[in-house]
């Protein structure tokens, strides 16, 4: 029971508590960013075992009937400010979706996702699913048991899609992902059918790892990423982490015989971290402190990697980057040249690694095997199979082991269903916004050219970053771009780009 008390006093309450909530929950990130990054071999059990003791502690904290009933109180109160009504509001709604889910539950998760990992890095090393299968198979039941207790209407599905993007479910995506395969199919084709012959891709050479590491952050202290509130490390797969917007790290992956993989891989993440550095400190620990959803992140990172990173501009600005470290493989190469083999659409295994335009059917892929699993339609051993078979029917490409197949992704080891539609909702997302900036006339094209990122991303700061989750997407897709999410805008673009 609360002794009755001023707003101030209980707002400042509710602070501290959810500080100290997102201080353990910080915390278990940094232990799993080691865990991908420097983790010794043998420190996998105990760091399982961290890693469940900080979150089920966070989940305790933020669970108990204290919290509940602050938050019931002061959502009572009429002299909040909208700031202070927004967060208790958000808070509410998080706290609700998270009693439904026992501290035993969350430990068990955790403890899962630990031996998932692990086992995903040794059979993606080895090329076996059947060595990641079994914890896989672990993993899957538990998320199934996860949606039973979140509760869910129609599809089991529809309960993790609503982790990743509030609101969420399987008719809604298959309504977008029905209206946009024909169109992008058709897209596809027409530009396979004009595209010119095969050039040679002059990132396709052999670029030592040293050389390109070196290269590498070059291009992220030149693009202006700030290393006193940031760093990047190498991981099996790339990705970024937050512990607050003072401390954001990303990693990337190198292959030597690619250096566009290292590059545009950085890119991406650039995006994500420069959005989690704009996020308001003032509100570290509380709901306006965190991003919108995810398809907004993923909105940032493949606006950066994609409308910005595979324009004409910056392959203007980024070839004699290059030169300055690879002087001999980049001999005679012009920027038109770049620009054409950034934008090749060719069907491919990586996803990763894909153009814009097949892009997302790989993502659509991994959509209908997740939502098969969920439903029970699909068994975890069949996984490699029906991988193989939708690969060959929409991108047309023989799929030659599971390295180059089902294991390619790090998100199912993270327990991460329901994550990958957001990589197209936020292509979508990003493509809007970056008409909406030409719409406003900020001069992009100067301003890439010449290596000056700043009132781009000083814009995305104002209108997204900042914004924290005040704003639900699509609220926030009408204050940026006046209009809510339209995937004709996204094709539209497309044809413009890579049609004659």
């Amino acid at each position: 029971m609360l002794i009755r008390t001023t707003t101030g006093e209980l707002y400042k309450d509710y602070v501290q508590r959810m500080q100290r909530i997102a201080d353990l929950r910080y915390a278990n990130a940094v232990l799993q960013w080691d865990q991908e990054t420097y983790l010794p071999k043998k420190g996998a059990g105990f760091r399982g075992q961290q890693l469940a003791t900080l979150g089920e502690l966070a989940h305790e904290f933020f669970t108990a009937g204290t919290m509940g009933n602050l938050l019931e109180e002061l959502g009572s109160r009429t002299d909040l400010d909208p700031l202070q009504l927004r967060n208790i509001e958000l808070s509410k709604y998080d706290y609700e979706k998270s009693v439904k889910l026992p501290s035993g539950f969350v430990r068990k998760m955790s403890e899962q996702v630990t031996k998932s990992y692990h086992a995903w890095v040794i059979a993606r090393r080895q090329n076996s699913f059947a060595l990641f299968q079994p914890e896989l198979e672990q993993l899957t039941a538990l998320k199934k048991q996860e949606a039973d207790y979140l509760g869910y209407e129609n599809h089991p599905y529809n309960a993790l899609l609503n982790d990743y993007e509030k609101g969420s479910n399987v008719q809604w995506l298959d309504g977008i992902f029905g209206k946009l395969l024909v169109p992008l199919k058709t897209l596809v084709d027409s530009v396979l059918d004009q595209q010119q012959n095969e050039v040679a891709d002059p990132l396709a050479q052999y670029f030592p790892k040293d050389v390109q590491w070196a290269f590498c952050n070059d291009l992220l202290s030149q693009m202006g990423f700030d290393t006193d509130m940031g760093r990047q490390d190498l991981s099996e797969h790339p990705f970024t982490t937050s512990f607050s917007p003072q401390d954001v790290r990303i990693t990337t992956r190198i292959d030597e015989h690619n250096l566009g993989y290292m590059t545009w891989s950085t890119l991406h993440e650039l995006g994500h971290a420069w959005y989690e550095q704009g996020l308001p400190i003032e509100e570290y620990g509380l709901p306006l402190g965190e991003a919108c959803s995810l398809s907004i992140h993923e909105s940032q990172s493949r606006f950066w990697e994609n409308c910005i990173g595979r324009s004409p501009a910056f392959c203007e600005w980024l070839l004699p980057v290059i030169c300055k470290h690879f002087p001999e493989q980049m001999k005679g190469v012009s920027a038109g040249q770049l620009y054409q083999s950034l934008n090749k659409v060719k069907p491919s295994l990586i996803r990763t690694e894909a153009d814009e335009l097949t892009y997302h059917f790989h993502v659509m892929i991994r959509y209908e095997i997740e939502k098969k699993l969920m439903a029970g339609d699909l068994q975890v051993v069949d996984i490699p199979i029906l991988w193989k078979e939708l690969y060959f029917k929409h991108l047309g490409i023989k799929v030659p082991d599971d390295k180059h197949g089902c294991l390619q992704d790090i998100h199912w080891s993270h327990g991460s269903f329901g994550y990958f539609p957001t990589y197209s909702l936020g292509s979508f997302y990003a493509v809007q916004i970056f008409e909406s900036i030409k719409q406003k006339q900020i001069p992009t094209e100067e301003d890439i050219r010449s290596g000056n990122f700043s009132g781009i991303l000083q814009w995305l700061q104002q209108k997204v970053h900042t914004k924290g989750r005040f704003l639900d997407t699509d609220a926030l897709c009408f204050s940026v771009c006046e209009k809510g999410l339209d995937s004709a805008i996204f094709v539209n673009y497309a044809m413009g780009k890579f049609l004659p």
